[in-house]
């Protein structure tokens, strides 16, 4: 999903930036099987792949996240020196799909050790609602279906198994740390997926408005309806009929918030909550943390759970 600004030109991997990557890979020489640390050297594509290499990894990686804390990935476009990151990766983890100059970049790295969380957890489209498949009119490219697997705890915890096997896999020496680790994060995941269950399920409504479709996966596991204001690119702007489905769907549903996110212009979700009376909050796909040193996926996704329940209408405590 958010995959049509992909097509912008400025997006593409300069063969100038290719190339200056791959001769600083050239000068580096031959790369041994870690870095000179003695450390795994792993190179993540974004915020959740990044989280479960350093969850995983622990004290036995070094790992380079080629997105910066804050900023929006999709339009992610690498340097010389970040091309360069992934032509001499030990391991690398990313979502095929998501970011093409990433992609581009790992289809021509020499990586023996690569994840693609796409593998694991395979992508399910989700359109915004059973009458509006496209409701801004625009076909969009990317990824064969929504991108958003972690925000199901269940299926981010399968991407984190194939992490640590691969891992392992990469330093043998290590295999059984990485294995306890494993263990240890997908129990979190599983709490936490308990922990949305308990919570969601005395919900007075069952639907939510979002400003874009990023939600697919929470929603069909947790049986919830999502009803995104312009789908899947969250800087488009609605149609007017879309907004008029929008309203209907919030009055029939008893929606008292609208919700928007934290890496993007709240502006949208503002002036379609004023204009219906309603209250906004945030839902946060995720994508990024603006503050690592304070929160983490796991905060971050029980600041949703939070959140959802005060707007869907929970009663237990």
């Amino acid at each position: 999903m958010m995959i049509r600004r992909h097509a912008r030109g400025s997006i593409a991997l300069t063969a100038t930036a290719l190339s200056a990557a791959l001769l600083l890979t050239a000068c580096g020489g031959s790369s041994s099987a870690k870095g000179t640390d003695g450390k795994l050297d792993v190179v993540a594509s974004f915020y959740p792949m990044e989280f479960l290499a350093a969850q995983i990894g622990g004290e036995h990686v070094k790992v380079t996240d080629l997105t910066a804390a804050g900023v929006e990935p999709h339009d992610l476009e690498l340097t010389a020196k970040q091309v360069g990151a992934v032509q001499k990766a030990d391991a690398i983890v990313y979502l095929k799909g998501l970011q093409p100059t990433v992609d581009q970049a790992v289809d021509q790295s020499k990586a023996k050790h690569v994840v693609d969380a796409t593998a694991a957890a395979p992508l399910v489209d989700h359109h915004l609602d059973e009458d509006t498949e496209e409701a801004d009119g625009h076909h969009h490219e990317g990824p064969a279906g929504d991108p958003h697997i972690w925000l199901d705890p269940t299926r981010y915890a399968a991407v984190a198994k194939s992490v640590g096997a691969e891992f392992a896999k990469a330093d043998p020496a290590h295999a059984a740390d990485y294995q306890k680790n494993t263990d240890e994060l997908v129990g979190r995941l599983t709490t936490l997926d308990q922990e949305f269950r308990d919570g969601l399920k005395d919900a007075k409504t069952r639907t939510f408005v979002t400003s874009h479709a990023a939600f697919g996966y929470l929603a069909e596991h947790y049986g919830l309806t999502q009803v995104a204001i312009n789908g899947v690119d969250p800087e488009s702007e609605p149609t007017p009929a879309r907004l008029a489905e929008v309203q209907k769907a919030a009055g029939e549903n008893g929606v008292t918030t609208i919700f928007f996110e934290t890496l993007v212009s709240p502006k949208l979700a503002e002036t379609v909550a004023k204009d219906l009376g309603l209250k906004t909050a945030v839902l946060d796909p995720l994508e990024g943390v603006k503050d690592p040193s304070k929160d983490d996926y796991l905060t971050v996704m029980r600041q949703n759970l939070a959140n959802l329940r005060a707007a869907l209408g929970t009663t237990t405590g």
